[in-house]
């Protein structure tokens, strides 16, 4: 494990720890979850982004092909 120093911001360290005291969890552990939890949140957004971007890309050669085939149609 890394031991990591960080700043939070009073509110939200006063919520957790309020939190902590209903749950029963060890601080390190909710932290850990937290991110854990933000980490997948990030790579679902950035695979979304992905995917739009990919499907930009398939949407605009689609109808430029679709476009090729019109003007054959036209030249017949």
């Amino acid at each position: 494990m890394k031991n990591v120093s960080l700043k939070i911001e009073d509110s939200i360290f006063k919520e957790t720890e309020e939190i902590l005291s209903l749950i029963k969890k060890p601080r390190n552990r909710y932290i850990n979850e937290a991110i854990a939890s933000y980490n997948k949140k990030q790579k679902r957004i950035l695979i979304e982004n992905a995917l739009r971007e990919d499907s930009k890309l398939v949407s605009d050669d689609s109808l430029s092909v679709l476009g090729e085939f019109e003007n054959i149609e036209d030249e017949n």
